[in-house]
């Protein structure tokens, strides 16, 4: 098994080698303070996939700026499946 931190279910090492793919961690707060500008690229060639119809990420809930502290208290209790949007007004 592949385990993660804060609580991400556990993978079975087999099942990745049987579907021949990998598994990538990335310290996302950490390489956006140092690489800013590959982060930068990393981000619009998402947003360019998610423009053209590539990708269509699953949002499993949206609030209003008000409701912020509740989007982040969904994501702390790992309530979300998917993405959050917060929308600004």
């Amino acid at each position: 098994m592949i385990g993660f931190p804060a609580g991400i279910q556990k993978i079975p090492a087999n099942l990745v080698l049987l579907k021949a793919c990998q598994i990538v961690g990335v310290f996302w707060g950490a390489f956006t303070q140092r690489d800013p500008q590959r982060n930068r690229a990393n981000n619009d060639a998402l947003f360019g996939l998610w423009q053209a119809g590539t990708i269509d990420p699953h949002i499993s809930a949206r609030y209003g700026l008000e409701n912020g502290p509740r989007a982040i208290a969904d994501l702390a209790e790992r309530r979300a499946v998917g993405t959050i949007v917060v929308e600004l007004p």
